[in-house]
Parts: C-alpha cells; structure tokens; sequence
C-alpha cells in the first residue's frame, strides 16, 4: 500500500497528465477542492478553482495546444507536494492576445501544492513564462 505523501505525489503527476497535457475537465473536478485557494492567481482573480480553470484551459492550452509535461523531481512531506517540471509546447493558438508564433517553447515551473483528502487546496507556483511571453512576441 502506498504512503500518504506517495498518494499525494500520484495525485500530482495525475493532474498533470490528464489536466494540463489532455486538458480535461472531468479530472480537474476530480482532483481539485472546491475551496481551493490559487496563490499564484494574478491579482483580481477568483481564488477558487475557476482561476485555474481558466488559465489552464482558456489561456495555456488555448495557446498551447500540444503541451506536455516533464516532471524532474517531487518533493513531498506531509500533505504538501513540491514539483520542478518542464512544460514543453508549440505556440500554434492565441496566448494572452499573442498570435501564433509557431515557436517550440518550455516553461519552467516549480510548484507546490498542498493536498486534501486527494484533492489540490492550495496551490503556489513559480515559472518563466514572462521569458516565454518574450520569446513568442519577437518577429521571426
């Protein structure tokens, strides 16, 4: 049988399988608490699950429609799960008002999420998506 914080890292790698690359919606009801408080929602944002929602399904998949994702490492003690992972994509959809580049891009992402009952209730994350907004918006 697996130990919490084992269960807790499945849950993880779950969501990003099946939510970030697949982008389903089902699993992100399954995975995610309706209290869920987002800390790295821009400000303004709901801090419940439709600012996740919304980004990962509007925004970065709208964007990015191929995304996958490497995960390097998982870190996990008590109910909270660390993840240092790479998301690898083709700029091929409108991101954030920028048109289609074309461009093969990764974004690095640290993430932290503490875990309920199997369930994501909060999340921090870091990444370079400002870089990444850089790259895609240069001509050529």
């Amino acid at each position: 049988m697996k130990s919490k914080t084992e269960q807790n890292k499945a849950v993880v790698i779950r969501f990003n399988k099946e939510v970030i690359e697949q982008g389903s919606l089902t699993s992100f009801k399954e995975l995610v608490a309706d209290d869920v408080w987002n800390h790295a929602a821009p400000p303004g944002t709901a801090p419940g699950p439709e600012s996740m929602t919304y980004f990962i399904l509007e925004v970065l998949r709208e964007g990015f429609p191929d995304i996958k994702v490497e995960i390097f490492d998982q870190v996990a003690e008590d109910d909270r799960v660390t993840t240092r992972k790479a998301l690898h994509a083709t700029h091929a959809g409108v991101f954030m008002g920028i048109p289609p580049s074309y461009k093969k891009v990764t974004i690095q992402v640290i993430d932290i999420i503490r875990l309920r009952d199997g369930k994501y209730i909060e999340h921090w994350g870091m990444s370079n998506l400002s870089e990444v907004i850089a790259e895609i918006s240069k001509p050529g």
